[in-house]
């Protein structure tokens, strides 16, 4: 039995040491002050609120019109950085002029998703794969330490049962072991569920205090959601446009694949390099299914100042696929089947 408690302590231990080496090695990174407004934006709500963002700008000074029920209209065709080009750009190519059409069309445009690759390779926020890793490690831990504390008792009435001179019963000499598991189980796991990280969180704070003077609605999307828009009308828009992708009801088929951002669902972040989700470029491929990415390999949306791309279709049915190639850049599209 003192060999059996030896190995319990070293399993326990090996445990514990690799669960928070990966908890400390994903939320960490070199960091660094935000770029953007988009990254704020990106830091604060995650596609879907980079995507208001444009929207409001582009609205604010008479590019864009965005009029009941939810259509939009190209008035100045005049684009001042990456994301509003991607605005105009699927404005021009959908074939009708919804908003919610349009707002989550681009959202899966590479130029959105290569702002989550770009804080994902500097650490601001865990790529979404290597966040869903860290979640099956604590979770694996945790459910080991469970099983093992009825085993360790069936070995305490077996050692009970050989021998009347037994010092400390078996349970009671691992007690320690098993709770330290699954105290760091649970620990690291909330820890790990936010996708921002500690650097990504004083980044925001640090563009706070510089920029928090700014007024323009873009900015105030940015930094402070749909709440802050000035424009009520704008603002009714959007939240119509972000709840048409909503969870659904109860006897209401099932929205096509997304995933909750902000103030509605938004396609999920699929990133280059390590994972579906991950930062920085790289080749490989991945799936999507049920609002996650899953798999190793590159997928949807490119890295940022990388060559790595893909493509995304999803369903209804809650299948989707992801495929990178090295082409540059991602495109999604999803549909539904009744």
């Amino acid at each position: 039995m003192n060999v059996l408690i030896v190995l319990f302590y070293l399993a326990a231990t090996a445990g514990i040491t690799l669960v928070i080496s990966r908890v400390v090695r994903t939320r960490g990174g070199p960091g660094g002050p935000v770029h953007d407004r988009y990254e704020v934006a990106f830091l604060n709500g995650g596609p879907a609120r980079v995507v208001d963002s444009a929207l409001a700008a582009l609205q604010a000074d008479g590019r864009l019109a965005i009029g009941g029920p939810g259509i939009v209209a190209v008035v100045r065709p005049v684009a001042y950085d990456p994301v509003e080009r991607a605005v105009l750009q699927t404005h021009a190519a959908a074939p009708h002029g919804a908003l919610h059409h349009l707002r989550l069309a681009v959202m899966r445009h590479p130029a959105v998703q290569e702002i989550g690759d770009g804080l994902a390779a500097r650490g601001l926020v865990v790529a979404p794969a290597a966040q869903r890793t860290t979640a099956r490690w604590c979770a694996v831990l945790g459910f080991t330490a469970f099983v093992l504390f009825p085993l360790s008792i069936v070995l305490t009435i077996l050692d009970f049962a050989a021998t009347d001179e037994v010092s400390v019963p078996f349970v009671f000499a691992v007690v320690p072991a098993l709770l330290a598991c699954g105290i760091t189980a649970i620990v690291c796991g909330l820890v790990s569920a936010g996708q921002v990280t500690p650097a990504g969180r004083n980044a925001l704070f640090a563009y706070g205090r510089g920029y928090g003077h700014l007024a323009d609605a873009g900015h105030l999307v940015a930094v402070h959601g749909l709440r802050a828009l000035p424009d009520l009308v704008l603002r009714e828009q959007l939240v119509a446009a972000a709840r048409f992708y909503g969870p659904p009801r109860r006897g209401r088929r099932p929205a096509p694949h997304v995933a909750m951002d902000d103030w509605g669902p938004a396609p999920v972040w699929c990133a280059g390099s390590s994972s579906c989700g991950g930062g920085g470029g790289g080749g490989g491929s991945g799936s999507c299914s049920s609002g996650s990415c899953s798999g190793g390999g590159s997928s949807c949306g490119g890295a940022g100042g990388s060559s790595g791309g893909s493509s995304c279709s999803s369903s209804s049915s809650g299948g989707s696929s992801c495929s990178s190639s090295s082409s540059g850049g991602s495109s999604c599209s999803s549909s539904s089947s009744s």
